[in-house]
């Protein structure tokens, strides 16, 4: 059956038009327009928040920032920034990235974006947040103009955040403990070089939960993600453990496959 689009697409703007004329006295002209500019200013109100995770001695941390003026003054919360106007939501990220850790060829990933009325105090603002898994040993905290100090917190500990950054945490955190489940981890968290009870407790960390070590251990080995390094680890108080390493090739095709189900490594 043949449809005339043109006069089917006029008649639900005329419709359209109608229900707006009548409840807002717009014209046709005043219409289109709305449906087809931005208001102005508009982009000012859209803005980047990073989750930085890191991990310090099998422990997962995150990069929280304190401010030094305005009303969130003495408060912590996430990085972030206003998005600039010639800058996509992954460059502003990847921008606030290296500003706060030097680094900037870290892999961000986007995580949900928040548009509650009341998340800013001011105006109607919507922020999009990343995150970022960081090695211990890659990171060097910069201060920004507005800061007072930019630190490290295990989650656990984190202060009461501005804004709705705990519920933008909460997020990532949950986002975070999924993939740990179902996909090869570890990689750009823990050193080139580390014991299995060093990969252990950083999954414990993360899902909040103990594993049985026999166990652990052998489903690890099992999936055929590590390479052993034929090296002891130097220094420690009792007999010295094996390192490993990932196995990149493997740790590719897990990734790519997905490495356990839910719960099988518990």
């Amino acid at each position: 059956m043949y449809v005339n689009w043109s006069s089917h697409f006029n008649n639900k703007l005329g419709y359209a038009t109608s229900l707006v004329s009548s409840t807002d006295s717009y014209s046709v002209e005043n219409y289109q327009k709305t449906c087809d500019s931005p208001s102005p200013g508009a982009r000012r109100m859209v803005s980047v928040d990073n989750v930085l995770f890191g991990c310090e001695v099998s422990q997962l941390k995150v990069l929280l920032i304190k401010h030094a003026s305005g009303k969130t003054a003495g408060y912590w919360g996430l990085p972030g920034d206003w998005l600039r106007d010639n800058e996509t939501l992954e460059h502003g990220a990847i921008r606030v990235l290296r500003a706060r850790t030097g680094l900037g060829n870290i892999h961000l990933e986007q995580l949900q974006s928040f548009s509650s009325i009341d998340r800013y105090p001011d105006d109607l603002t919507i922020t999009t947040a990343f995150y970022a898994l960081i090695r211990p040993d890659d990171y060097q905290l910069a201060l920004g103009e507005d800061e007072l100090e930019v630190k490290w917190f295990p989650i656990e500990e984190t202060q009461i955040l501005i804004f709705d950054h705990d519920k933008i945490l909460k997020w990532a955190l949950t986002r975070l403990r999924y993939k740990t489940q179902h996909e090869p981890f570890g990689l750009h968290l823990l050193p080139e070089k580390f014991t299995l009870l060093e990969l252990q407790r950083l999954y414990e960390s993360i899902l909040g939960m103990s594993f049985d070590k026999p166990n652990f251990r052998r489903k690890i080995m099992k999936a055929g993600l590590l390479l052993d390094c034929n090296e002891k680890q130097l220094g420690g108080a009792h007999r010295a453990a094996s390192l490993f390493k990932f196995n990149p090739c493997r740790y590719q095709q897990l990734s790519k496959e997905g490495l356990m189900r839910y719960n099988s490594i518990i």
